[in-house]
């Protein structure tokens, strides 16, 4: 078989293992959503599918070419199952990377696309939470979520030492410093560039905030479906300050870290554990575990046809 049909193969084969794996979970999930509102659940799907354009729009903010459309967002939908199959986003990267490139971008100027991606949606995200919080500053009962003052100092310690490391590496290291020059100076140029154009300055940045909101919509549609008497304000806010604290414990696709955080973050703002519990393997198999296995049919397409 030629090299790129079992590339695009692989993506199916270690989707169809992860799915073999977490079965078990997956049919007790389905069967609550099996009695829940049909309606509510169209809707977290709809915010899931406007959650991929979002995050086209805003990758096209980006870079100042314009990138093919049908592409962009396929190539989204695909990232979606690469994200599940390494920490810290780096398939969903390493997709959007592959795409920049054979768009003809060079390799410093795709790099620093992806770097200017990644703090937008930080930044929306980030923004989105204090303005929930401060619209609702009594939503959430803090105490226990939040990590205490030997876990931040410990947290603390640790953000020293690699940022500690990374100074003496950059100190050592001449090709790592010349490299890390020449990235910056690519990544500020194009910025600057960018923001010169309404279009795109609008496309990032609209994009960058819609994407996280159209997840925290998301998750609120799979609470009201399954009856939680909480609203989806409460809803929203637990989801922005669940990522945001899971981003701290990078894992594939955040499974472990943002469910444990999300989980937390609703007993936060008033549902019960057991209805937490629910509405996070819901949220989770409407938003991820549906779309994985056509996600990844999708990856393995691009993959053939030299999209990627």
């Amino acid at each position: 078989m030629p090299w790129r049909t079992l590339a695009g193969l692989i993506p199916v084969l270690l989707v169809g293992g992860w799915v073999s794996q977490h079965w078990s979970l997956i049919e007790t999930g389905c069967r609550d959503l099996l009695a829940a509102n049909r309606g509510w659940l169209l809707a977290a799907l709809a915010a899931t599918g406007l959650g991929w354009v979002a995050n086209a729009v805003a990758r096209q903010g980006t870079v100042l070419e314009p990138l093919p459309p049908a592409r962009l967002l396929a190539t989204q939908f695909a990232a979606s199952a690469a994200g599940q199959l390494a920490p810290a986003g780096i398939g969903a990267s390493a997709v959007n990377l592959r795409f920049l490139r054979t768009q003809g971008l060079p390799l410093l100027r795709s790099s620093a696309a992806l770097a200017l991606y990644s703090l937008a949606e930080s930044v929306g995200r980030v923004t989105l939470l204090l303005v929930l919080l401060a619209l609702f500053p009594h939503a959430l009962h803090l105490r226990g979520l939040l990590p205490d003052g030997n876990a931040l100092l410990l947290l603390g310690l640790l953000a020293v030492l690699v940022l500690g490391a990374a100074a003496l590496a950059l100190a050592l290291l001449r090709p790592l410093r010349r490299t890390t020059r020449d990235f910056l100076a690519a990544a500020l140029t194009d910025a600057r560039t960018l923001h010169t154009r309404p279009s795109r300055a609008l496309a990032l940045w609209g994009g960058s905030l819609a994407f996280p909101a159209l997840q925290a919509a998301g998750l609120a549609a799979v609470t009201l479906a399954l009856g939680i008497p909480v609203s989806a304000a409460h809803v929203a806010l637990a989801y922005l300050l669940a990522t945001c604290l899971a981003a701290a414990v990078p894992t594939p696709g955040g499974i472990g870290s943002v469910d444990a955080a999300l989980a937390l973050a609703l007993v936060a703002a008033g549902a019960s554990t057991t209805a937490a519990a629910s509405a996070v393997l819901g949220y989770r198999i409407v938003t991820v575990w549906l779309p994985l296995v056509p996600a990844a049919l999708t990856l393995g397409a691009l993959v053939r046809r030299k999209v990627l």
